[in-house]
């Protein structure tokens, strides 16, 4: 039997599936979250090694976390809202299991994390593997100036950043889950799969995203014509943080398709 993902509910509504980025955890959803609750039920989804799921050491491999993420979602099915690792997943879910997943929303995310001769808007694997090693050795210290750079600029930064801190530090990820979830980024290439997925796909871009740069976009139709995509400006790489109202009404008019 496959055990269901390590999950947070709330609200009522149709299903709604937040799956968080590398390094961190559902905490990084929890003002969307409260945002939408009237209108949908979210679901938002610790990954194994991360959150409350930090007791499970290792992260796994692709194949068996979309199935643990299929085994979490309703038998009517869910909408899938994968940011960064997470869009692998919800990806990789979609299409494993398709009677469960009415539609995919990429959240600065991508089929491919990194360059190709053919798929050159993507990271370059070295600055891949120098935040990488940044994490793993500094991990405070190297996701405080991440989460400052989704901040810069916006009114009250130092106070939502200071609660935004203690929700992901106090409960850092395993170096295991660090590791494994490095190998996803660098290795999958899930580009036939956002090719050929039988349900909806819609993909959303910040503006100033270097690790998966709104440049992409065109790409992605290439791939997929029908292709949903919105960039949010003055956004980096978490969109939902940095313009989080903006986001709310792009992700409410994707989910309205």
């Amino acid at each position: 039997m496959t055990v269901a993902l390590t999950s947070h509910f709330q609200g009522h509504g149709p299903s709604l599936t937040l799956i968080h980025g590398w390094g961190l955890n559902a905490g990084v959803w929890e003002e969307l979250a409260c945002a939408l609750a009237d209108d949908f039920q979210v679901c938002r989804v610790d990954l194994p090694g991360h959150g409350a799921a930090a007791h499970e050491t290792r992260l796994g491999d692709l194949d068996t976390l979309a199935d643990r993420l299929a085994a979490t979602l309703p038998m009517a099915g869910s909408t899938l809202v994968g940011w960064s690792l997470g869009a692998l997943v919800a990806l990789q879910a979609a299409a494993r299991h398709p009677q469960r997943v009415h539609r995919v929303i990429l959240v600065a995310g991508t089929p491919r994390f990194v360059q190709a001769p053919d798929w050159p808007h993507a990271m370059a694997l070295p600055v891949l593997d120098a935040f990488a090693q940044g994490l793993a050795a500094q991990y405070r210290v190297t996701l405080n100036r991440f989460l400052a750079l989704q901040f810069h600029g916006l009114p009250d930064a130092q106070g939502a950043l200071k609660t935004l801190r203690g929700r992901l530090l106090d409960g850092p990820p395993t170096p295991e889950a660090l590791t494994e979830g490095l190998a996803l980024l660098r290795n999958m290439d899930l580009r036939r799969t956002l090719a050929t997925l039988p349900c909806p796909v819609h993909a959303v871009f910040g503006e100033y995203d270097t690790l998966v740069p709104a440049a992409a976009e065109t790409a992605f139709k290439a791939l997929r014509p029908a292709l949903g995509t919105a960039v949010i400006k003055g956004a980096g790489h978490a969109p939902f943080l940095s313009r989080p109202a903006r986001f709310e009404a792009v992700l409410r008019s994707f989910l309205h398709d």
